[in-house]
């Protein structure tokens, strides 16, 4: 499947596939200790296993890959910054919805940056892939995506109670959902 990339982007953010010289930007992105409680991860990944990832991402659909990652790029004074990923996951083409996950380096946050790149795929995802809804998974406590993804209207539909172990303590985790207006 492919698609015109022009329409990803809005104002200063452009969503961009992932490309080879992206290996070192996702290496230190994925090897983030402090993320991997919410990514179920309980090793650091492998130089290697980045550079198979990004030589074999969004080669195919995204429906039969069941995911779409996108790089997310910040332009100013004619630089190109990358500035974090967001990704479409969970892709389920009979029941048409997916899940959003987001990264922002910590210097990118609070800027609106994010809320563009939510924007531009919220577009994507149910103008282009023709789903009916998206979903996303956000820990009690983390005020700023709850926000986030509410001033999208995404609204909170359940409570995964104690989901994820954090710092030794349970956490509960907040299903939010946002429906198509068919």
């Amino acid at each position: 499947m492919q698609f015109c990339f022009l329409m990803l982007q809005k104002k200063s953010i452009k969503l961009r596939a992932v490309e080879p010289e992206d290996i070192d930007f996702l290496f230190h992105l994925e090897n983030r200790t402090e993320l991997w409680h919410v990514s179920q991860t309980l090793v650091p990944f492998a130089r290697f296993d980045i550079e198979q990832y990004v030589f074999s991402a969004n080669k195919q659909d995204p429906f039969i890959a069941g995911e779409v990652r996108f790089i997310i790029e910040f332009t100013h004074n004619n630089e190109i910054k990358l500035i974090g990923t967001i990704d479409l996951f969970a892709l389920d083409a009979i029941n048409r919805r997916g899940g959003i996950g987001i990264v922002l380096l910590e210097s990118y946050r609070g800027k609106s940056f994010a809320g563009t790149a939510l924007d531009i795929l919220i577009d994507y995802g149910f103008n282009f892939l023709n789903l009916h809804q998206l979903f996303c998974n956000i820990e009690n406590g983390n005020e700023a995506s709850l926000k986030l993804f509410r001033s999208r209207g995404f609204k909170i539909t359940g409570i995964k109670k104690e989901w994820n172990r954090k710092n030794g303590s349970w956490v509960d985790e907040n299903l939010l959902q946002l429906i198509a207006k068919d």
